[in-house]
């Protein structure tokens, strides 16, 4: 960061977050994030199971506040079960740092007005931004279910949130992979532009570990005219079996020349930890110089992998933003 050494970085990003408080709550939409001399940056956390795993979150979050985020976003568990865990996590985010946010919002086990009082209560609570999903089938079926009185596609809860609730700004996901339930990928993006057409704001991807993937989706992305910000997003690996497990069950491709270094260290945390830093610093090094507009990271409730990343990066309007 700013070429500095690791004690000035550290003071840095304590005077940011000290910016961060004293300047209150920063109000912005997603679609403020992006744009001409803009980089946007953002975290995605997941509700903790334990008081101490919470703890944990926010001393590994402060890690992070230095890198001044456009926005922190919270998911929730699977079948919405940790709604509002999700809003007690995102609404601490935002009185610690001050900084603006995003929960995630699912259409699983959720009737409209189920949707309607959540949206209620984050817009109560000043939450600025909804990342809007159908959300994965609960645990034990294979195919979504719409619940009675509903919503069966993220499009349509797009469509609510745009109509009834206005001061939300709002991401969907995007699949440079194609998404697994899709019929093919001419089907997955026109799904996607049916989201955008509905009223998002941004698209965020899922993780992917190919960037040719990635750049082949914006040229299709871009043919179809969808203008909303395509936003990567990126997990650095830093545990093989972890990363193997999440990349088959969203269906990322690892490439085998990172599994074939990941697994020289098999036995070695610490080794398969600087592999996957190194893998992801250059793939998001290669992102920015071919001018993605920001970068979302997907950082597991751990800052480590993720600073030391942002560290290493040349990002000039990004270190603009934070000396000024």
């Amino acid at each position: 960061m700013l070429g500095l050494d690791e004690t000035n970085q550290a003071a840095l990003r304590s005077a940011i977050k000290q910016q961060f408080r004293s300047a209150g709550a920063v109000i912005m939409k997603i679609s403020e994030a992006y744009g001409p001399g803009k980089w946007g940056l953002s975290f995605e956390l997941y509700p903790p199971k334990t008081a101490k795993s919470e703890k944990d979150l926010y001393q590994q979050l402060e890690k992070l506040a230095g890198f001044r985020p456009d926005f922190v976003t919270c998911t929730y568990g699977a079948g919405g079960s940790t709604r509002e865990k999700t809003l007690d996590i995102i609404s601490e985010v935002k009185k610690r740092l001050g900084c603006p946010t995003a929960s995630h919002l699912t259409c699983v086990c959720a009737t409209v007005d189920d949707l309607r009082e959540y949206l209620k209560e984050a817009s109560k609570r000043g939450i600025e931004n909804i990342v809007a999903l159908r959300g994965d089938p609960p645990q034990g079926e294979t195919e979504f279910k719409a619940t009675a009185n509903g919503l069966r596609y993220a499009n349509e809860l797009v469509a609510l949130i745009r109509e009834e609730f206005p001061e939300f700004g709002i991401a969907v996901a995007g699949y440079p992979e194609p998404h697994r339930e899709a019929p093919s990928a001419e089907i997955d993006l026109d799904n996607l532009k049916r989201k955008v057409g509905a009223g998002a704001d941004a698209v965020v991807t899922q993780l992917f570990y190919k960037n040719e993937n990635f750049f082949e989706f914006r040229d299709r992305y871009e043919a179809c005219g969808i203008k909303a910000p395509l936003i990567p997003g990126i997990l650095p690996i830093t545990n093989l079996a972890q990363i193997k497990r999440i990349a088959s069950l969203c269906g990322a491709y690892l490439p085998p020349e990172l599994l074939t270094s990941l697994e020289k260290y098999a036995d070695d945390p610490e080794g398969q930890f600087k592999v996957g830093v190194e893998f992801a610093t250059k793939q998001v090094q290669e992102l920015v110089d071919q001018g993605v507009p920001g970068m979302h990271f997907y950082v597991l409730n751990k800052s480590k992998a993720t600073a030391e990343v942002l560290d290493a990066l040349s990002l000039p309007q990004r270190l603009r933003k934070l000396a000024g």
